[in-house]
């Protein structure tokens, strides 16, 4: 089983800020535009120690990870953050809606234990980048904090954490912080300090796999600091090594998939492949394309149809490619069939011969993108299902990066711990 334990979060105090001007979205999602705005909003905003500047003269010793540090210090310091005393789990819930339906995504925080991947209990999904690995690590190194936790699922059809859950959220008991975003989504933290349910949360995971929905870089960043701490020279004489350091945990946002309130969006694609009109040209043999009216809903016209891309290129053409099936023999079975491992490893890097890409959640703004001369062309797709991704994870494989999209984000700063 995945290991669990509560933990002393390090918390906004609400008697000092409201917690939705502090708290963000994760930090990868966060461009400029956003990061300034959420500048304004606060200064404790958490994006100024998840998502910090780089300054023109920043130094080895002066930089946006040393900031970050000397800002949380300063925030606990004068009592904006305050960490618990006691170790505690932390119940957490974010009621959303997507395409017209209202939905309720929840869940606890706690600390699960770092094994390596393929150990058997904590399952990746997606490929990685080395370049944001880095960033965290520096970050993680500077700060000894877990800012940003991983978002996580894993599959529980006789919860008795979501009873828990049920209790806190219907039962009218007040969250210790509370917040809407941008989107008019509502999230709200309740603290958990009852041993009762931290046992009975424990025990809803004995047996289970944990699948890495949104958090990749984090859980490879936290396998690599642990690998370092444990690497740095011994203790003093006469001192015995902790068996289970805090740097040997990371946090994590666990929601049960069978609770229903995960969604997961596609990310659609921006390439830059040369002159637009050869792009109907280059998919081959291997797709059947027909060209759409002027101003189709592109996703409308793709929706449900397996293995089936919508295409936008300058001048406002747009297409409909259906692949034959006919050239991934040799891909793992978990992958082979898949939406995203088609347009991404076939059509666009092998096809198209691995093209300049982007990665781009909303349609509109892919299609201003490419009216702009931005980008060549847009390509999009329908979403990778949640059985499709514990499909891959289970065999081992990963898809290519930004393959999927876990919807709404949790929200960064309503709870941190120590490392």
């Amino acid at each position: 089983m995945a290991e669990v334990i509560p933990f002393r979060g390090i918390c906004y105090n609400p008697g000092k800020v409201e917690a939705g001007s502090v708290t963000a979205p994760p930090y990868d999602v966060i461009g400029p535009e956003l990061l300034r705005s959420l500048y304004e909003r606060s200064p404790h905003n958490i994006a100024r120690v998840d998502a910090g500047e780089q300054l023109p003269g920043d130094t080895p010793e002066e930089n946006r990870y040393t900031r970050a540090s000397a800002l949380l210090r300063e925030w606990l310091g004068d009592g904006v953050l305050r960490e618990d005393r006691s170790p505690c789990l932390y119940a957490y819930e974010v009621r959303y809606a997507v395409e017209g339906k209202r939905k309720r995504l929840r869940g606890v925080f706690a600390m699960v234990k770092l094994e390596p991947f393929g150990s058997g209990h904590i399952y990746p999904h997606e490929c990685t980048h080395a370049k944001a690995r880095d960033d965290r690590l520096s970050l993680l190194a500077a700060t000894g904090v877990n800012t940003s936790p991983i978002f996580s699922s894993d599959l529980n059809r006789n919860s008795r954490t979501s009873a828990l859950l049920d209790r806190l959220s219907e039962g009218g008991v007040p969250p210790f912080l509370e917040a809407a975003d941008a989107d008019g989504f509502l999230h709200r933290l309740w603290v958990i300090d009852d041993p009762e349910a931290t046992a009975a949360f424990q025990s809803d995971l004995d047996g289970r796999a944990v699948f890495i929905a949104d958090g990749h870089h984090r859980y490879e960043t936290a396998l690599e600091y642990q690998r370092a701490r444990k690497e740095m020279p011994g203790l003093p004489a006469g001192q015995t090594p902790v068996e289970n350091a805090p740097f040997d945990y990371v946090l994590m946002f666990l929601a049960n998939i069978a609770d229903g309130g995960l969604t997961v969006l596609p990310t659609h694609r921006l390439v830059r492949s040369g002159p637009a009109q050869k792009i109907p040209e280059c998919l081959g043999e291997h797709f059947e394309t027909e060209e759409l009216p002027a101003g189709s809903d592109i996703l409308k016209g793709i929706k449900g149809m397996k293995n089936t891309f919508g295409i936008y290129t300058h001048g406002g053409k747009c297409y409909r490619a259906a692949y034959d099936g006919s050239n991934l023999a040799g891909c793992h079975p978990a992958l082979r069939e898949l939406d995203v491992v088609i347009l991404h490893e076939f059509l666009i890097n092998r096809m198209m011969g691995a093209p300049a890409v982007a990665y781009e959640m909303d349609v509109r703004a892919a299609i201003r993108q490419v009216e702009s001369g931005c980008w060549d062309a847009a390509f999009f797709l329908n979403p990778t299902s949640i059985n499709e991704v514990m499909e891959v994870a289970l065999s081992g494989q990963r898809m290519p990066p930004k393959s999927t999209y876990f919807y709404p984000k949790i929200r960064t700063g309503f709870v941190m711990c120590r490392t």
